[in-house]
């Protein structure tokens, strides 16, 4: 029999947001950097497409946020869930990686692990924020977790899951002085002065996102409108844009001062001073560019009252967490009150407040490297997995 190292690799796998997207395109091309034969079927989004990959759907067709709005997409994400079992199962695949989108592909892993598919997953769920019965599950459909941050593999190791921590690809891909030595650059690209006081507003990737936080957003930047030269709200993808400019148009007093960018969210915060940004991983590569940053983030209020009471982190924001400490103001629900959040960020403008923050950035950031170039470490690791060379659970 040919084994798996002898021939093309098949390889499964499905990112169902932008922030997947974004990992699988660096997984992609380095997988075909070691194993040009390699094949790929499953949902990615336009980076991976871009590497080669082809998406067996529209990836904005698993966008969803919080708990009520899956509730109301079940029908759809369930036809999606079937179709891509099916192929993936009818393919013969080698292994299926599942990245980050965990509602989504963890239920997926255990439908094709029942099946005898290997499963990776990318991006371990926040198993130390949630309620620990959670990682049962984990350890059920999951034969490898492959971990971005190095704390997270303790977590793992104990509930003996195969765990592999293969590096933050932003890590890599952002130097530690992108930030400050583009930021001129930047500025030019955008139009904007070297002199200009500019903040990034991010309100993040899906529809429900903006909708719950953009406003919140722009009533601050409109508190701060006698202090801030600029305010760049970078969108995620057309239809954000769209939804972006709707709602800035309830806003006339800020229409001279707020540029709206088509992506560029990588230019809008190396040009900013500071950077308003909704939680995830825009909270990590502001801090890998060495920007002061106020993070916030709103729920629905009936998901709030239910994911209340299941979570036990205390801090929300990456660099909070990396650093086990709060380095960046976080306002959560009901704390994200425009008023305070103009305040926290005037006090982020303030240059010592700002240098404060660098040596902890500096540190965090070389924690987060695992190799040289982004994804080698975890394209390594799936294709030693995939090829029989890694061990596994049993199912």
């Amino acid at each position: 029999m040919t084994s798996a190292a002898d021939r093309p690799l098949l390889i499964a796998m499905v990112a169902g947001e932008a922030s997947g997207d974004n990992l699988g395109a660096p997984l992609v091309r380095e997988i075909l950097q070691q194993r040009p034969d390699a094949r790929f079927l499953g949902i990615g989004g336009p980076a991976m497409i871009a590497e080669g990959f082809e998406s067996l759907v529209e990836m904005e067709r698993l966008s969803v946020n919080g708990i009520i709005d899956p509730l109301k997409r079940l029908p759809e994400l369930i036809r999606i869930l079937r179709r891509v079992r099916d192929s993936v199962v009818a393919s013969g695949a080698d292994c299926f990686v599942g990245i980050d989108y965990n509602f989504f592909n963890l239920l997926l892993e255990g439908l094709l692990k029942k099946q005898g598919v290997r499963t990776v997953h990318y991006v371990s769920p926040t198993v130390w924020a949630w309620r620990k019965g959670r990682i049962k599950k984990i350890k059920r459909n999951v034969d490898l977790m492959m971990t971005l941050y190095p704390f997270e593999n303790a977590i793992y190791e104990e509930q003996g899951i195969p765990v592999a921590f293969v590096g933050h690809p932003r890590a890599l891909d952002i130097s530690a002085t992108e930030g400050i030595d583009g930021r001129l650059s930047a500025r030019s690209g955008l139009g904007i002065g070297e002199a200009e006081t500019v903040v990034a507003i991010l309100p993040g990737s899906r529809s429900t996102e903006v909708r719950l936080t953009g406003r919140d957003f722009l009533e601050t930047a409109l508190l701060l409108k006698g202090e801030v030269d600029r305010f760049l709200v970078p969108a995620a993808n057309p239809k954000r844009a769209v939804q972006i400019r709707e709602m800035l148009a309830d806003y006339p007093l800020l229409t001279d001062r707020v540029m709206v960018l088509d992506g560029q969210s990588r230019e809008a915060m190396t040009a900013a001073d500071a950077v308003l940004v909704n939680s995830g991983t825009a909270t990590l590569e502001a801090m890998l560019l060495r920007k002061p940053m106020v993070m916030s983030y709103r729920l629905g209020s009936l998901t709030y009252s239910i994911v209340s009471r299941m979570i036990r982190a205390k801090r929300f924001a990456l660099p909070n967490i990396l650093a086990d400490r709060d380095l960046v103001p976080e306002f959560i629900q009901d704390e994200a009150v425009p008023a305070r959040m103009a305040e926290a960020l005037r006090q982020q403008l303030v240059p010592a407040e700002r240098q404060a923050l660098m040596s902890s950035f500096d540190a965090i950031h070389q924690t987060l490297k695992k190799n040289d170039r982004p994804g080698v470490e975890a394209a390594h690791t799936v294709i030693e997995f995939c090829s029989g060379r890694l061990p596994h659970v049993p199912s």
